[in-house]
């Protein structure tokens, strides 16, 4: 790795793309952590022509450029090697992943739908009486007996023993 070297924050040029990546909070927290304790890792730069590229360490270099300084330690890096990483956005993985995080939200969505649905069409059913479920063996109307019915049914000890009598039982 090449040796740390001091560069001029001025000659330091900042491409478009990386500008729009600046996060105060992160400048701020950098700038205080440079106060406290000095740069501990140098920025990198490529050589452009005639002026230097920043490749990384854009924070390091607004917090110096916010504390004042005129100068920042970095490397200088061959272009070749200056590539940039791809955003974590841009990795294919990352996408396959995106993918199947948003499919799955979509089943789970379409379940919860088919869930409310369902409750909904049972709480239009609320207003029939509830059914209970009776315990195993237990009949809520017993089957009427051959030869007798509800209506038949006697209403008195009197009016059994007539029925008894008419169907020749005895009593």
């Amino acid at each position: 790795m090449p040796k740390p070297e001091s560069f001029p924050i001025e000659k330091i040029f900042v491409p478009t793309k990386q500008k729009k990546a600046i996060k105060p909070e992160t400048v701020a927290e950098v700038a205080e952590s440079i106060m406290e304790i000095g740069q501990q890792e140098p920025i990198s730069v490529r050589l452009d022509g005639d002026r230097l590229v920043l490749v990384e360490g854009l924070h390091r270099l607004e917090a110096c450029k916010a504390l004042g300084e005129t100068t920042i330690l970095g490397v200088l890096v061959p272009a070749e090697l200056a590539q940039p990483k791809p955003l974590l956005s841009e990795r294919p993985e990352v996408e396959a992943e995106r993918i199947k995080m948003a499919r799955l939200k979509q089943l789970r969505l379409e379940r919860e739908a088919a869930e409310a649905s369902t409750t909904a069409l049972k709480g239009a059913g609320a207003t029939e009486a509830p059914r209970t479920r009776l315990a195993k063996g237990v009949r809520d109307t017993p089957k009427a007996s051959p030869g007798r019915t509800a209506k038949s049914a006697p209403k008195s000890l009197s009016a059994w023993i007539t029925q008894q009598k008419g169907s020749g039982g005895r009593y």
